[in-house]
């Protein structure tokens, strides 16, 4: 079993527990209305590892022309039954299928903690890659150096990694990737809304056509 998989399997009992999570995180969506003004009007972005589609929702209602993609294609039949009239598709942002250029942002909110560190600086480039000249990304991650494995959620069986990244780390693999680092924001997390862990917010245009 392997991380697209283990959404599968968790994914009706995930939309249940996580979907409305973003209503009780004033900061997530205050910088999600700071992304939706810097891309609105631009060009089309994309909700990278976008779930069941609550953050692609909420871009949508901001006035943003946007799709999600997914790893896990249950979470795809989720996000396409929670939110009509959004489009959502499966696909790995280690190995996109999308076309150079596609897109004015990214915003990929907790979906890179799945990608292993050696990974990391070849998973942006296929960010970078998908960007226009100067598009914006905004990442969320969990802060820390540990790794978190799960054989089992929520009583079912699975096999996923959670990585913890360093605010230092993520930006060093950015620039490497051919990013410039705009703002890095960090937050304690929210008591009794999510898991305790500290977040980082950061926010890199991508420099080049090809980094």
């Amino acid at each position: 079993m392997n991380t697209r998989a283990s959404y599968d399997a968790v994914a009706d009992e995930y939309v249940r527990r996580i979907y409305d999570e973003l209503q009780h995180k004033p900061l997530d969506r205050q910088l999600l209305d700071r992304f939706a003004a810097s891309v609105r009007g631009i060009g089309p972005a994309c909700d990278m590892g976008c779930g069941p589609g609550p953050v692609t929702r909420y871009l949508h209602e901001h006035g943003v022309q946007i799709c999600g993609i997914d790893v896990s294609p249950r979470m795809v039949e989720r996000a396409r039954l929670l939110n009509p009239g959004i489009e959502f598709r499966a696909g790995d942002m280690m190995a996109l299928a999308e076309a150079d250029g596609g897109f004015a942002g990214i915003a990929a909110f907790y979906s890179l903690i799945h990608v292993p560190r050696g990974d990391m600086v070849q998973t942006l480039r296929q960010l970078h890659r998908v960007l226009l000249p100067g598009g914006l990304i905004l990442l969320a991650f969990h802060i820390g150096e540990q790794t978190i494995r799960l054989d089992e959620w929520w009583d079912q069986k699975v096999c996923v990694d959670f990585h913890f990244f360093q605010s230092a780390e993520m930006t060093d693999w950015l620039m490497a990737a051919g990013f410039e680092i705009e703002e890095i924001i960090e937050r304690e997390p929210y008591p009794e809304i999510e898991h305790q862990s500290r977040r980082c917010y950061l926010f890199a245009r991508q420099l080049t056509a090809d980094a």
